[in-house]
């Protein structure tokens, strides 16, 4: 390739000046035309590929000084017909393959629109006053987005922002509407966020702005990837291991496990003969009454019938989430810096995830229970209640240990094995967590967790001591590291 080639950018116009060396090119096979006054150096790529990778920059060379505005703006992506809209001196559509691009009739650059290139993206109170005006799309998808699409961007916005955010976009929006003439849509916006700050009634027809309104607001984008896992998991074929006839002892004995794993994953680490002693014996570690409450207070969770006999479908949404309130408040009694029983009062996380703002997290919770309800396979049910009570994350710490026991609860209400999820596979646990919450992967954890029933189902818990000792040959009790991998006991008879 020669140095001339080099020097071609990957999309470039004619100009007067210019002319007669892209002809040159193009008859030289170092260029070619892919639209009026477009070119390209890229002489194998599928000229709609070539735009779409550099649209921006193609609306910058064919109608610089424009503004992107409208649903583009909002979207900050292509409509689903490909084209891009944009605030100019005339009405035209110019057609790229792949995509096009609307000049629709309107003002330059005002105040609070910002530069990109040669053009500029339209601020967010611009955009919204212009989603508001009518439009109807004689070709392809209209300019503008509907009522309930800006009642879902305002709702975003209070989410993201608080009141401040509504009342500072209200403030740029009337300053804007002498120059884009929309006095009427300013009404509109001005109601909308009176309704959503609930100062006003107001109709709303958006599903999260109704939540809003009535002061049981959600997170829509966790709402969504609830609903994918769902999908994942309503694909997936049945998963069923019926539980063998278990004493009253035994059924004690595997639940003292459930608490001193699900303690040791958060890091609330004793030998398990001291948790022995602490549970059965009430022997407490000097120094360590809190921890020691934790495994305790666990322990009585994951053992009771009151938690672990009752299906989510048991109860109403509203018994559901007294029972969550109250298993919380038994498992973190001993540390009432944590307002055992209580939601959140601030955002909490765990590495660069951000769980469900205290603000939305009864709404969230409500509409997550009402997608784990629609589960008919008692496993599957029991992971997907397990990953929205991680996931919404409602109280300050315990977290993990509520939404473990309450995934049991689904599994021993249906007659299945509990699931334990031991020492050893606490590394391959946080990561199909983590799966599941960024990509809604599911396999992992699945994995995970069948291994962690298929377990329980395999070991006799009716002796103490030689369940410990099962426990310990399968090496469910050693610290995850490379080389050894879990196993299940010789099946029982």
């Amino acid at each position: 390739m020669s140095k001339k080639s080099l020097a071609l950018p990957d999309v470039f116009v004619t100009t007067a000046a210019t002319s007669k060396a892209v002809s040159r090119a193009v008859r030289d096979g170092r260029a070619r035309k892919i639209a009026p006054r477009l070119f390209t150096s890229d002489l194998t790529s599928d000229p709609a590929r070539i735009v779409a990778r550099n649209l921006y920059q193609v609306v910058s060379l064919l109608a610089p000084g424009t503004v992107i505005s409208y649903r583009t703006a909002i979207e900050s992506r292509p409509a689903e017909d490909g084209s891009v809209v944009v605030s100019a001196p005339y009405e035209r559509r110019l057609a790229l393959p792949g995509a096009a691009i609307r000049l629709v009739e309107g003002p330059g650059p005002l105040l609070g629109d910002r530069p990109m290139l040669d053009v500029y993206i339209a601020s967010r109170a611009r955009a919204l006053l212009e989603c508001l005006k009518p439009s109807r799309a004689r070709v392809g998808v209209s300019r503008g987005l509907s009522r309930a699409r800006i009642e879902e961007e305002l709702e975003r916005d209070l989410r993201g922002g608080g009141p401040d955010a509504l009342h500072r976009l209200r403030d740029d929006a009337r300053d804007l509407v002498p120059a884009l003439d929309a006095a009427r849509e300013f009404d509109t916006l001005h109601e909308l966020i009176g309704g959503l700050l609930r100062t006003r009634p107001v109709k709303f027809t958006s599903d999260v702005a109704l939540a809003r309104a009535a002061g049981m607001p959600y997170d829509p984008d966790r709402l969504g990837r609830f609903h994918e896992v769902f999908a994942h998991l309503r694909a997936l074929p049945p998963h069923t291991i019926q539980a063998a006839p278990q004493s009253p002892q035994a059924f004690l004995h595997c639940a003292f496990f459930d608490a001193y794993f699900s303690n040791y994953i958060e890091g609330t680490k004793f030998k398990v003969e001291e948790a022995e002693g602490i549970v059965f014996h009430g022997a407490l570690p000097a120094g360590r009454p809190k921890d020691a409450h934790d495994v305790v207070g666990t322990y009585r969770v994951v053992s009771a019938p009151e938690y672990v006999g009752r299906s989510v479908v048991d109860d109403s949404p509203d018994a559901f989430l007294d029972r969550l309130r109250a298993a919380h408040r038994d498992i973190m009694g001993g540390r009432p810096e944590e307002r055992p029983g209580e939601w959140k009062r601030t955002e909490n996380m765990a590495g660069t995830t951000v769980f469900v703002h205290p603000d939305l997290v009864e709404g969230t919770l409500r509409k997550g229970i009402e997608i784990v309800r629609a589960v008919d396979d008692p496993f599957y049910r029991a992971v997907a209640l397990m990953f929205v009570l991680s996931e919404v994350h409602p109280f300050g710490d315990g977290n993990g240990r509520v939404s473990r026991a309450f995934m049991n609860a689904e599994v021993l209400s249906a007659g299945q094995p509990r699931i334990l999820v031991p020492i050893i596979v606490r590394d391959e646990y946080i990561t199909g967590l983590r799966a599941i919450s960024r990509d809604a992967y599911v396999q992992t954890l699945i994995e995970v967790l069948s291994f962690g029933q298929r377990l329980t189902a395999a070991v006799d818990f009716s002796a103490y001591d030689e369940a410990l000792a099962t426990l310990r040959s399968v090496d469910a009790l050693e610290e995850p590291r490379l080389g050894i991998r879990p196993r299940i006991p010789a099946e029982r008879p």
